[in-house]
């Protein structure tokens, strides 16, 4: 029996009913969600969108890291991305611990993660606002692309626009 059993199962059934075989891979809304990987977060029910809409990037507190830029350059130059929603959330494992936090949490268990930044959001406000910031600054992006940023409620379901 292995670990992923289940989850091979489930695809099996998933397969069975598999509908989506005509998606090309572009984002058929023209938009990107940077969005945390908390599992309690369903980016395309919560915007009302479907598969081929939108593209998802999620990390550990929806920040904006060089890879997220990365991303974020090869979906509006190959894959049809035209606008950005930063959207962190409420209750976020990320706002309550630090890097220092992390670092000696694993130090404890053996294992040297000095060489990496966690991003930890110490202020999700300040947090949001520098990765918006970020994404409008940047070069490699179509200067004027319109970018928002919003906090998603895990208690409520709601969307809260912040407007920096």
């Amino acid at each position: 029996m292995s670990a992923f059993d289940d989850l091979y199962a489930a695809n099996a059934e998933f397969a069975k009913r598999f509908g989506n075989s005509g998606l090309t891979g572009r984002a058929a809304r023209g938009l990107a969600v940077v969005t945390c990987m908390d599992s309690r977060i369903d980016p395309l029910g919560l915007l009302g969108l479907k598969a081929g809409d939108a593209k998802i990037l999620r990390n550990a507190g929806a920040r904006v890291t060089d890879d997220v830029l990365r991303t974020l350059v090869l979906a509006v130059y190959l894959l049809g991305v035209e606008r950005v929603l930063v959207m962190p959330h409420t209750d976020c494992g990320m706002t309550k611990v630090t890097d220092s936090d992390v670092h000696a949490l694993t130090h404890d268990r053996g294992v040297d993660t000095r060489s990496l930044e966690f991003h930890t959001v110490p202020d999700q406000g300040e947090a949001l606002r520098h990765d918006l910031t970020r994404i409008r600054t940047t070069p490699f992006l179509p200067e004027g692309m319109p970018v928002a940023g919003a906090i998603y409620d895990v208690r409520t379901g709601r969307l809260s626009p912040i407007d920096f």
